[in-house]
């Protein structure tokens, strides 16, 4: 039987066939190489990232895993403010293969003005070339420095709240399993944006939206695939790469999830949100109707992209106790 897709917004279809021209579907392994040089020809400078000297903004390198490179950490704090303020501490996006922690930041900036927070964005080594645990093992390595020198970089280390968006959402999910169970630093909540959670890409989801909208069925198993090689969907795949497999969803962070209705990973948030519940967490879930894959950051003004960036403030704020 064929699965028919749920249709997508049509404000956003329409942006949907002005982005098909450049960004297809189907993402390859051998797009990656062009894609990387792309995003890094439009890597923000410092300067943008200041916005107007709102923000004090630096580079900073600090030790990697154990015996691992050093990592570069993006540090954006609100250079009018003083005091130990709330700590976004950001994953970025790509498919586990392209990005860097200035891939996606730019949202994350808009919550630290809104609630006066300060923005730590991590980079991590991406796939194939760094397989798993080297992003995970690197977005740890991170968090455990941001927590210990949070109070230098006029953050509290009692109010980090970890965020990504696609991979970083996945790997965001991943931090929260792993720093619970190394008995890490303990974040106060985790935002999950639609995250890329199962390495199986077998949902229902995950078929009904092949060759349609953006990160499709062959590119989920692309990106799971560079990530675990031939382990990919297999029965050995643990937690800490795809946290789908976590059979213990006890113990974390309240998350923030949020999807669209005509993407690939729909039916794996949704199911990670009800497993949340189901373990005696805390949950918030949105699935936007009409939305494909990354809608809100390739349309930010239509009307339902408003709505999901306003529904993210709200709950950050509520978490903040602003």
């Amino acid at each position: 039987m064929s699965l028919v897709p749920p249709p997508f917004d049509p404000e956003l279809a329409a942006v949907l066939e002005v982005v098909a021209e450049t960004l297809p579907s189907t993402f390859t392994i051998d797009m990656v190489a062009a894609a990387r040089q792309d995003m890094a020809a439009a890597r923000p400078g410092p300067k943008a990232l200041e916005q107007d000297g709102f923000f004090e903004v630096e580079d900073r390198i600090v030790p990697g895993p154990e015996g691992a490179p050093d990592i570069s950490l993006l540090i954006a704090r609100p250079a009018a403010s003083a005091g130990a303020r709330p700590v976004f501490y950001h994953v970025h996006a790509g498919g586990m293969v392209i990005g860097d922690n200035r891939t996606g930041v730019d949202a994350v900036l808009g919550w630290a003005r809104e609630l006066d927070a300060v923005v730590v964005s991590v980079e991590y080594r991406l796939a194939p070339e760094n397989p798993y645990p080297a992003a995970i093992e690197d977005v740890y390595a991170g968090l455990v420095w941001t927590a210990e020198h949070a109070k230098e970089i006029g953050g509290d280390a009692e109010r980090i709240v970890i965020a990504g968006t696609s991979a970083g959402g996945g790997l965001t999910a991943a931090l929260a399993l792993l720093t619970r169970d190394r008995k890490g630093p303990q974040p106060i909540g985790q935002l999950l944006m639609c995250p890329m959670l199962d390495d199986r890409n077998d949902t229902v989801s995950s078929h009904q939206m092949a060759g349609l909208g953006v990160w499709d069925h062959a590119s989920n198993e692309m990106g799971w695939t560079a990530l675990l090689g031939d382990r990919r969907g297999g029965p050995n795949v643990p937690a800490h790469a795809a946290p789908a497999r976590a059979e213990d969803l006890s113990g974390l962070p309240p998350a923030f999830l949020d999807i669209g209705s005509a993407e690939t990973f729909r039916d794996e948030t949704v199911a990670y949100a009800s497993r949340i519940w189901q373990a005696g967490g805390v949950a918030e879930l949105h699935v936007w109707p009409g939305g494909f894959h990354g809608y809100d950051m390739m349309a930010p003004q239509a009307e339902v992209s408003r709505a999901t960036q306003a529904a993210r403030l709200r709950w950050l704020g509520r978490l903040l106790g602003e």
